[in-house]
C-alpha cells in the first residue's frame, strides 16, 4: 500500500483546502496533527485518509485508541506505534481502507516511569492524573475530534458528529471505558481482546462495590455527573473474543490493582473465558445493545475473518 505523508500542522492545512474539488481522495494520506492545548489536546494525533474517501458526502470519522503493547519514555516509540496501527496495520486501518473512513490515532503515552498508570487502557490510575498532559486523556480525545471535524471539512471530507470507535486489547478496553463516560458522542463500537472483563452498568454485584473502571458506583464523583445508561445502552456495539485467548491483564498491577483484581476474581471469575460468559450475561440482562462472538482457535489476535466481521459490522451501521 502506497501512503502519502503529510507532516502538516493544523495551518498548512487550510491551503491544502483550497485545491480544486475531487470526487474522492486519490492516495492514502496520513496527516500528523501536533498537540494544541488552547483546543483541549496535549497530545498530537493522526489522522489517515484512505484512497477513495469521498468528498463532499457526509459519513463517519473512526476513532481507533493508541495501543504502544510497552511502556516507554520516549514519544518517539508511542508516535511509531500509532503510525502503524493508522496507516498499516490494525483492525481500524482495515475498517478505513475497506469503508472509506477517515480513522483518528491519537498518540497517547504510557510512560514507564510511572508504569501503573496504564493510559492505553484508560484505567483509574490515569483518571486521576492532573496538571501534566496525561489529564483527562478522554476529554483530550474529545476534542481531537472536534478539532478533527474541521481538518476534515477543509479537505472537503465531511463527517457526524458522532463517531464509530474500534479497538483490541488495551485499546478495547479503553473504548469501552470511553462508552460508559461518554456515550452519547459515539454511534457505533466494535472491542476485541480484551481480557474477558468489561465494565459493567452497575454500582454492585455480588455485594461487592463496582467503582470505576469495574462500573459506576463512583462514576458521578469522578466525572461530576450521572452515567448516561440510557445513551449507553442504545449504541451497537461488536464484542469479540478468540476462544483460546488466555491474555489475562486483571492479573497484571499496572491494569488493576489488588482490590480490583480481587472483586473481579471473586465475582466475574478468575480466568478469561469464564469472566468473558459472565460479562455477556450480564450486559444482555441490563439490555446493552451488543452482539457477542466467539472464535475458534483463536488466542489474543485477530484473523481475516474476524476483520471482516467486524468490517461488516460497522458496514451494517453504515446503511442504517
Amino acid at each position: 500500500m502506497r501512503l502519502y505523508m503529510l507532516l502538516f500542522t493544523l495551518v498548512p492545512l487550510f491551503t491544502y483546502g483550497q485545491n480544486p474539488v475531487t470526487e474522492s481522495f486519490q492516495k492514502d494520506t496520513l496527516i500528523i496533527l501536533k498537540s494544541n492545548p488552547s483546543e483541549g489536546f496535549n497530545n498530537s494525533y493522526l489522522l489517515f485518509i484512505p484512497k477513495g474517501t469521498p468528498k463532499n458526502k457526509l459519513t463517519y470519522l473512526l476513532v481507533e485508541p493508541n495501543n504502544t503493547g510497552k511502556v516507554s519514555d520516549s514519544m518517539e516509540v508511542h508516535k511509531k506505534s500509532a503510525i502503524e496501527l493508522a496507516s498499516i496495520s490494525s483492525v481500524g486501518n482495515n475498517i478505513s481502507t475497506y469503508l472509506k473512513l477517515p480513522l483518528l490515532v491519537p498518540i497517547f503515552s504510557r510512560p514507564d516511569s510511572i508504569p501503573l498508570v496504564y493510559t492505553h487502557a484508560l484505567d483509574r490510575d490515569v483518571i486521576f492524573e492532573v496538571g501534566n498532559n496525561l489529564e483527562r486523556l478522554d476529554l483530550q480525545l474529545l476534542a481531537m475530534t472536534k478539532n478533527a471535524q474541521d481538518v476534515l471539512k477543509e479537505l472537503d471530507v465531511l463527517v457526524h458528529d458522532k463517531f464509530f470507535m474500534n479497538g483490541f486489547s488495551a485499546s478495547a478496553t479503553f473504548t469501552n471505558r470511553f462508552l460508559f463516560i461518554h456515550p452519547e458522542k459515539v454511534k457505533a463500537a466494535a472491542m476485541g481482546g480484551f481480557n474477558g472483563e468489561l465494565m459493567l452498568p452497575l454500582k454492585q454485584f455480588k455485594n461487592n462495590e463496582f467503582n470505576y473502571p469495574l462500573g459506576i458506583n463512583d462514576f458521578k464523583t469522578i466525572f461530576n455527573k450521572e452515567c448516561n445508561l440510557v445513551e449507553l445502552k442504545q449504541i451497537p456495539q461488536y464484542i469479540y473474543m478468540g476462544k483460546e485467548d488466555q491474555n489475562d491483564a486483571v492479573q497484571f498491577n499496572d491494569a488493576y490493582n489488588n482490590i480490583e483484581r480481587y472483586t473481579i476474581n471473586s465475582t466475574l471469575g478468575n480466568n478469561v473465558q469464564g469472566r468473558f460468559v459472565n460479562c455477556q450475561n450480564i450486559y444482555k440482562k441490563e439490555n446493552i445493545s451488543a452482539q457477542f462472538s466467539s472464535y475458534d482457535e483463536v488466542g489474543h489476535w485477530t484473523t481475516s475473518s474476524i476483520n471482516l466481521d467486524v468490517i461488516n459490522y460497522f458496514l451494517k451501521q453504515l446503511q442504517e
